[in-house]
Protein backbone atom coordinates (compact mmCIF):
# COMPACT_ATOMS: atom_id res chain seq x y z
CA UNK A 1 0.00 0.00 0.00
CA UNK A 2 1.49 3.38 -0.83
CA UNK A 3 3.04 5.25 1.77
CA UNK A 4 1.29 8.40 3.41
CA UNK A 5 3.68 11.21 3.94
CA UNK A 6 1.02 13.61 5.39
CA UNK A 7 -2.66 14.27 5.66
CA UNK A 8 -3.55 17.67 4.95
CA UNK A 9 -6.69 19.01 6.43
CA UNK A 10 -9.34 21.92 5.45
CA UNK A 11 -10.02 23.76 8.44
CA UNK A 12 -13.96 25.62 8.22
CA UNK A 13 -16.71 22.98 7.63
CA UNK A 14 -14.34 19.83 7.78
CA UNK A 15 -13.11 20.06 10.66
CA UNK A 16 -15.45 22.39 12.18
CA UNK A 17 -18.72 23.57 11.91
CA UNK A 18 -18.07 26.67 10.61
CA UNK A 19 -20.04 26.88 7.40
CA UNK A 20 -23.26 27.95 8.77
CA UNK A 21 -21.62 31.12 10.67
CA UNK A 22 -19.98 32.31 7.74
CA UNK A 23 -23.10 31.81 5.95
CA UNK A 24 -25.02 33.83 8.54
CA UNK A 25 -22.52 36.26 8.43
CA UNK A 26 -22.34 36.82 4.65
CA UNK A 27 -26.09 37.05 4.69
CA UNK A 28 -26.53 39.57 6.99
CA UNK A 29 -23.53 41.80 5.15
CA UNK A 30 -25.29 41.08 1.85
CA UNK A 31 -29.16 42.48 3.68
CA UNK A 32 -27.10 45.62 3.98
CA UNK A 33 -26.03 45.88 0.97
CA UNK A 34 -29.82 45.10 -0.35
CA UNK A 35 -29.14 41.77 -1.47
CA UNK A 36 -31.47 38.79 -0.34
CA UNK A 37 -28.42 35.86 -0.25
CA UNK A 38 -29.95 33.00 -1.73
CA UNK A 39 -28.83 28.75 -2.94
CA UNK A 40 -27.59 30.61 -6.13
CA UNK A 41 -24.93 33.08 -4.38
CA UNK A 42 -23.92 29.23 -2.80
CA UNK A 43 -20.77 28.44 -4.90
CA UNK A 44 -19.24 31.99 -4.40
CA UNK A 45 -19.26 32.31 -0.96
CA UNK A 46 -19.31 28.82 0.88
CA UNK A 47 -15.27 27.60 0.67
CA UNK A 48 -14.60 30.97 -0.87
CA UNK A 49 -12.10 33.29 1.04
CA UNK A 50 -12.93 36.52 2.58
CA UNK A 51 -11.38 38.71 -0.88
CA UNK A 52 -13.50 36.59 -3.06
CA UNK A 53 -16.81 36.54 -0.61
CA UNK A 54 -16.54 40.38 -0.76
CA UNK A 55 -15.87 40.47 -4.28
CA UNK A 56 -19.26 38.79 -4.93
CA UNK A 57 -21.16 40.60 -2.80
CA UNK A 58 -19.98 44.08 -4.27
CA UNK A 59 -20.50 42.47 -7.91
CA UNK A 60 -24.15 41.42 -7.54
CA UNK A 61 -25.04 44.52 -5.73
CA UNK A 62 -23.31 47.92 -7.66
CA UNK A 63 -22.45 49.16 -4.25
CA UNK A 64 -19.59 48.89 -1.66
CA UNK A 65 -16.40 49.09 -1.05
CA UNK A 66 -14.55 45.65 -1.47
CA UNK A 67 -11.88 46.29 1.46
CA UNK A 68 -14.78 47.43 3.28
CA UNK A 69 -16.80 44.90 2.82
CA UNK A 70 -14.17 42.30 3.32
CA UNK A 71 -13.33 43.82 6.66
CA UNK A 72 -16.51 43.50 7.79
CA UNK A 73 -16.89 40.38 7.16
CA UNK A 74 -13.77 38.85 8.20
CA UNK A 75 -14.30 41.09 11.86
CA UNK A 76 -17.83 39.26 12.26
CA UNK A 77 -16.57 35.73 11.08
CA UNK A 78 -13.86 35.92 13.72
CA UNK A 79 -16.13 37.22 16.56
CA UNK A 80 -18.49 34.43 16.02
CA UNK A 81 -15.92 32.08 15.49
CA UNK A 82 -14.20 33.01 18.23
CA UNK A 83 -16.99 32.57 20.71
CA UNK A 84 -16.80 28.82 19.69
CA UNK A 85 -16.97 26.14 16.89
CA UNK A 86 -18.04 22.70 17.49
CA UNK A 87 -16.01 19.77 16.02
CA UNK A 88 -17.37 17.92 13.37
CA UNK A 89 -18.44 14.18 13.70
CA UNK A 90 -15.46 12.38 14.02
CA UNK A 91 -12.54 14.84 14.03
CA UNK A 92 -11.26 13.85 17.29
CA UNK A 93 -11.36 10.90 16.61
CA UNK A 94 -9.22 10.49 13.14
CA UNK A 95 -7.04 13.03 14.57
CA UNK A 96 -6.34 11.25 17.37
CA UNK A 97 -5.51 8.05 15.41
CA UNK A 98 -3.64 9.90 13.38
CA UNK A 99 -1.51 11.35 16.00
CA UNK A 100 -1.14 7.68 17.37
CA UNK A 101 0.26 6.46 14.21
CA UNK A 102 3.04 9.11 14.04
CA UNK A 103 1.24 10.22 10.60
CA UNK A 104 1.91 13.95 10.16
CA UNK A 105 -0.81 16.15 9.25
CA UNK A 106 -1.38 20.35 8.89
CA UNK A 107 -3.96 22.78 8.27
CA UNK A 108 -4.91 24.16 5.38
CA UNK A 109 -7.45 26.75 5.50
CA UNK A 110 -8.80 29.61 3.10
CA UNK A 111 -10.11 31.67 6.35
CA UNK A 112 -7.80 34.28 7.23
CA UNK A 113 -4.96 34.30 9.50
CA UNK A 114 -6.64 35.99 12.93
CA UNK A 115 -9.97 33.02 12.21
CA UNK A 116 -7.02 30.42 12.13
CA UNK A 117 -4.89 31.03 15.10
CA UNK A 118 -8.64 31.88 17.02
CA UNK A 119 -9.81 27.86 16.04
CA UNK A 120 -6.47 26.36 16.39
CA UNK A 121 -6.28 28.34 20.26
CA UNK A 122 -10.31 27.26 21.08
CA UNK A 123 -12.10 24.29 19.29
CA UNK A 124 -8.57 22.74 17.74
CA UNK A 125 -6.49 24.12 20.84
CA UNK A 126 -5.37 20.40 21.87
CA UNK A 127 -4.30 19.43 18.23
CA UNK A 128 -0.79 19.12 17.43
CA UNK A 129 -0.68 19.98 13.96
CA UNK A 130 2.27 20.25 12.31
CA UNK A 131 1.67 23.29 11.11
CA UNK A 132 -0.88 25.56 9.90
CA UNK A 133 -1.74 27.49 6.70
CA UNK A 134 -3.75 30.52 6.16
CA UNK A 135 -5.40 32.34 3.06
CA UNK A 136 -2.88 35.30 3.92
CA UNK A 137 0.59 32.68 3.80
CA UNK A 138 -0.03 32.39 0.16
CA UNK A 139 -0.18 34.36 -2.89
CA UNK A 140 -3.49 32.82 -4.08
CA UNK A 141 -5.78 30.78 -1.50
CA UNK A 142 -8.34 28.41 -3.13
CA UNK A 143 -9.92 27.02 -5.40
CA UNK A 144 -5.71 27.47 -6.81
CA UNK A 145 -3.38 24.51 -6.08
CA UNK A 146 -0.69 27.44 -4.00
CA UNK A 147 -1.94 26.27 -0.69
CA UNK A 148 -1.35 22.94 -0.89
CA UNK A 149 1.51 23.19 -2.53
CA UNK A 150 3.05 25.23 -0.09
CA UNK A 151 2.22 22.61 2.36
CA UNK A 152 3.60 19.86 0.60
CA UNK A 153 6.83 21.68 0.35
CA UNK A 154 6.75 22.74 4.12
CA UNK A 155 6.71 18.90 4.77
CA UNK A 156 9.32 19.08 2.38
CA UNK A 157 7.50 15.79 0.71
CA UNK A 158 6.22 15.20 -2.81
CA UNK A 159 2.90 16.70 -3.03
CA UNK A 160 0.97 12.79 -4.70
CA UNK A 161 2.59 12.01 -1.44
CA UNK A 162 -0.50 14.01 0.68
CA UNK A 163 -4.00 13.41 0.89
CA UNK A 164 -6.20 16.70 1.70
CA UNK A 165 -9.13 16.53 3.57
CA UNK A 166 -12.03 18.71 2.15
CA UNK A 167 -15.52 19.65 1.90
CA UNK A 168 -16.12 21.94 -0.70
CA UNK A 169 -15.92 22.15 -4.51
CA UNK A 170 -13.06 25.16 -4.01
CA UNK A 171 -11.11 23.21 -1.71
CA UNK A 172 -11.06 20.04 -3.33
CA UNK A 173 -10.07 22.43 -6.92
CA UNK A 174 -7.51 23.73 -5.04
CA UNK A 175 -6.46 20.22 -3.78
CA UNK A 176 -6.84 18.23 -7.60
CA UNK A 177 -5.15 21.18 -8.92
CA UNK A 178 -1.98 20.90 -6.70
CA UNK A 179 -1.78 17.02 -7.07
CA UNK A 180 -3.12 15.76 -4.03
CA UNK A 181 -4.91 12.49 -3.39
CA UNK A 182 -7.92 14.11 -2.20
CA UNK A 183 -10.71 12.67 0.32
CA UNK A 184 -14.36 14.57 0.10
CA UNK A 185 -16.79 15.10 3.34
CA UNK A 186 -19.11 17.41 1.95
CA UNK A 187 -20.72 19.78 4.17
CA UNK A 188 -23.07 22.72 2.83
CA UNK A 189 -22.51 21.87 -1.11
CA UNK A 190 -22.07 18.72 -3.51
CA UNK A 191 -18.62 18.24 -4.54
CA UNK A 192 -18.14 16.56 -8.38
CA UNK A 193 -16.42 13.57 -8.32
CA UNK A 194 -12.80 13.28 -10.15
CA UNK A 195 -10.41 10.25 -10.92
CA UNK A 196 -8.52 11.15 -7.63
CA UNK A 197 -11.03 12.21 -5.32
CA UNK A 198 -12.70 9.67 -2.77
CA UNK A 199 -16.09 10.23 -0.69
CA UNK A 200 -16.90 10.10 2.59
CA UNK A 201 -20.52 10.90 4.43
CA UNK A 202 -18.75 11.56 7.37
CA UNK A 203 -15.29 11.46 9.41
CA UNK A 204 -16.95 8.99 11.27
CA UNK A 205 -16.63 6.61 8.37
CA UNK A 206 -13.05 7.41 8.20
CA UNK A 207 -9.31 5.87 9.59
CA UNK A 208 -5.66 5.24 8.72
CA UNK A 209 -6.52 2.86 6.35
CA UNK A 210 -8.61 4.92 4.19
CA UNK A 211 -6.90 7.59 4.17
CA UNK A 212 -4.12 5.23 2.44
CA UNK A 213 -5.90 3.37 0.07
CA UNK A 214 -7.36 7.03 -1.02
CA UNK A 215 -3.93 7.97 -1.73
CA UNK A 216 -3.25 4.87 -3.18
CA UNK A 217 -6.43 5.91 -6.04
CA UNK A 218 -5.03 8.88 -6.44
CA UNK A 219 -1.67 8.03 -7.49
CA UNK A 220 -3.83 5.73 -9.90
CA UNK A 221 -4.92 8.10 -11.64
CA UNK A 222 -2.32 10.63 -11.85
Amino acid sequence: MSSLAAVLFDMDGTLVDTEGLWWQVTEEVAAGLGHRLTRADAHEVVGRSVADTAAHLVRITGGGDPQHVAATLGDEFFRRVDAGAPLRPGAQRLLSELEREGVPFALVSASPRAVVDSVTRGALGHVPFAFTLSADDTVQTKPHPDPYQAAAERFGVPVDACVAVEDSPDGAASADAAGCAVLVVPSMLPVPPSPRRVFAESLDRVDVVALRRCLELGRNHS
